[in-house]
C-alpha cells in the first residue's frame, strides 16, 4: 500500500470521528438552548412549548433571535460567509472560522424554536473539523473533496442516527457521484459518526412508529399523491427561492427582522405548539396520528410560510426537516380527509411520510435518499421502503417531466 491510499484510509477513519463528535456536540448545544429557551427538563420541544407559559413562548424565540441576529450581523460585516458546497468546491482551507460561527448562530436560533433546519450545523461543523484533522496529510484536491463531502453526510448522519441516509446525502447530494471511492468513504465515514455520537444520541430513531394496521394497497396510492407532493415540494422551493432572493442585506437591519421573526413564531405557537422548531414537532403529531384536519391545513400552510420568513430576515438554516413536516402536514390532511369524508380508511402515519418522501425528493432532486432517509427516521416495516420509493420516484418523474416542458418553452421562445 503507497502512502497516498495510507493516508487516505487514516483521514476516512479521522473524518468519521471528528464528523460523530461534530454531530455530538450540535445536539448537546441545541437541547440545551431548547430547554433554556422554554425552561423545561424532560422530553421533546413540543413536550416543553407545550407546557410554558403564552409569555414564555413568545419571549424565548424573540431573544433567540435577538442573539443570532447580533451574531450573523457582526460576523457578516468582517467577513463573508459562503455555503457548504462553494466552500467544499473551492481550492484550499475551509474558512474554518467563519463556518464554525456560522454553525453556532444556527443552533442558536434553531434551538430557540426558529422554523428552520437543524441539520445544516452539524454538516458545517463536521466538514469544518475534518478539514482541520486532515489538513498536514498530502490529500489530492479530489480526495479531500470527497473527505469534506462525505464529513458533510456524516455529520447529518450523527444527529439523527441515519447511517445509510448520511451515506447517500454525500454521494446524491453533496458530491453527485456514485464513485466506489466516493461510495466507500461515504458508507464509513457515517457508520463511524453514528457511533461515535451514540453516547449523547442513544441511537434513538427520531420518529416513533405506532404500528398501525397496514395494507400494501399503500404503494399504488402513494403513487396517485405524487401530484400533491409535486406541487408542494415546488411550492415550497419557490417560496424559499423567493425569500432568499429577497432577503435583507447583512446590516444591522438583521437583528430587528431575525427578532420579528422570532417574535412571530412564538405568538404562532400559542395555538400550534408544533410549529416551533426543525419540523420534527409535526412529523412527530402526524405519525401518532396527532393532527386534525384544521390543524393539519394550518400546518401546510404556516411552517413554509415561517420558514420564508427567518430566511427573508436573513437567517441560515436547514431546509431538510422544514420541507419534511410540510409533506408530512399535506399527507396527514389528505389521509384525514379520507377517513372522515369517506368509507375509506388509510394509515396516517405511512400517508404522512409517504407525501413527506415525496415532497423531499422534489425539494432536494434525489429520490433514493429522500426515501431511505424517511424510512430510516421511523424504521416501519421494511417494505414501506417501497412506498415511500413509489411516491419519492413518482413526484420526483412528474417534476423531471415539468423542467423539460419549461426548457423545450424557453428554447422556442428563444428561436422565435
Amino acid at each position: 500500500m503507497n502512502r497516498r491510499h495510507l493516508e487516505f484510509g487514516c483521514a476516512v477513519a479521522a473524518i468519521g470521528l471528528l464528523a460523530g463528535l461534530a454531530g455530538a456536540a450540535t445536539t448537546v448545544l441545541l437541547h440545551a438552548v431548547e430547554h433554556l429557551t422554554f425552561n423545561y427538563s424532560f422530553g421533546t420541544l413540543l413536550d416543553g412549548v407545550t407546557g410554558s407559559s403564552p409569555v414564555r413562548r413568545a419571549v424565548g424565540p424573540t431573544i433567540g433571535g435577538a442573539l443570532a441576529g447580533l451574531g450573523w450581523w457582526l460576523l457578516r460585516r468582517r467577513t463573508r460567509v459562503p455555503s457548504l458546497s462553494d466552500a467544499i468546491d473551492s481550492p484550499g482551507p475551509l474558512p474554518r472560522l467563519a463556518l464554525t460561527l456560522d454553525a453556532l448562530l444556527q443552533v442558536v436560533l434553531v434551538g430557540a424554536g426558529a422554523s428552520l433546519g437543524r441539520e445544516g450545523a452539524p454538516r458545517q461543523f463536521a466538514a469544518v473539523l475534518g478539514d482541520l484533522g486532515t489538513s498536514r496529510w498530502a490529500l489530492t484536491e479530489s480526495d479531500r473533496r470527497i473527505l469534506l463531502g462525505c464529513a458533510a453526510g456524516a455529520g447529518l448522519a450523527a444527529v439523527y442516527s441515519v447511517p445509510m441516509g448520511g451515506a447517500l446525502f454525500a454521494i446524491q447530494i453533496v458530491l453527485r457521484t456514485w464513485s466506489l471511492r466516493t461510495v466507500g468513504t461515504a458508507m464509513i465515514t457515517s457508520s463511524i459518526a453514528v457511533a461515535v455520537a451514540a453516547p449523547v444520541t442513544h441511537l434513538e430513531v427520531p420518529l416513533h412508529w405506532p404500528n398501525p394496521e397496514l395494507s400494501y394497497l399503500l404503494t399504488g396510492f402513494a403513487v396517485l399523491l405524487s401530484p400533491l407532493a409535486l406541487a408542494v415540494g415546488r411550492g415550497f422551493n419557490r417560496l424559499m427561492q423567493y425569500a432568499k432572493a429577497h432577503r435583507v442585506g447583512d446590516s444591522w437591519l438583521l437583528i430587528p427582522a431575525i427578532t420579528a421573526a422570532g417574535l412571530l413564531v412564538g405568538v404562532l405557537s400559542h395555538w400550534w405548539p408544533e410549529l416551533p422548531g426543525n419540523g420534527k414537532s409535526v412529523l412527530t403529531v402526524s405519525v401518532g396520528s396527532g393532527l386534525t384536519l384544521a390543524s393539519a391545513g394550518a400546518l401546510l400552510l404556516l411552517k413554509p410560510l415561517v420558514t420564508a420568513l427567518f430566511l427573508r430576515a436573513g437567517a441560515v438554516g436547514g431546509m431538510l426537516t422544514p420541507a419534511l413536516a410540510t409533506g408530512a402536514a399535506m399527507g396527514s390532511l389528505v389521509a384525514v380527509a379520507i377517513n372522515t369524508w369517506t368509507p375509506l380508511t388509510v394509515s396516517v402515519p405511512a400517508v404522512s411520510l409517504a407525501c413527506a418522501a415525496g415532497v423531499l425528493a422534489v425539494t432536494q432532486g434525489a429520490p433514493t435518499w429522500a426515501a431511505l432517509f424517511v424510512w430510516e427516521l421511523a424504521h416501519p416495516p421494511w417494505w414501506l421502503l417501497i412506498v415511500f420509493a413509489a411516491a419519492a420516484y413518482a413526484a420526483n418523474a412528474l417534476n423531471g417531466l415539468l423542467e423539460r416542458r419549461r426548457e423545450i418553452q424557453v428554447n422556442e421562445q428563444t428561436d422565435h
